[in-house]
């Protein structure tokens, strides 16, 4: 589970190591406080291993304020659409 989270994918998916480590602190938070996984679990499975997951598998992201997003189903399997950042 360590191994996914130094892979530059992950890292690269949500715009680099502070935002992958402020979306993974919000959604465990969520999910301590209730909030049902977005992908399927197995028994014992733990929670930091169902966020990597989410965030691999699309269904969750920061916006641009740094909030935590549920990727819209509109979006597809794709996830949500990418920032033009040079447009800003």
């Amino acid at each position: 589970m360590l191994d996914e989270l130094r892979d530059e994918e992950i890292i690269n998916k949500v715009g680099g190591r502070f935002r992958l480590s402020t979306l993974i602190q919000k959604r465990l938070v969520a999910l301590n406080a209730g909030s049902r996984p977005l992908v399927e679990t197995q028994d014992n499975e733990e929670k930091l291993g169902i966020v990597i997951r989410e965030i691999l598998e699309d269904k969750i992201y920061l916006d641009m304020d740094a909030n935590l997003r549920i990727a819209d189903t509109q979006y597809g399997e794709g996830g949500p659409p990418e920032l033009d950042l040079d447009a800003l």
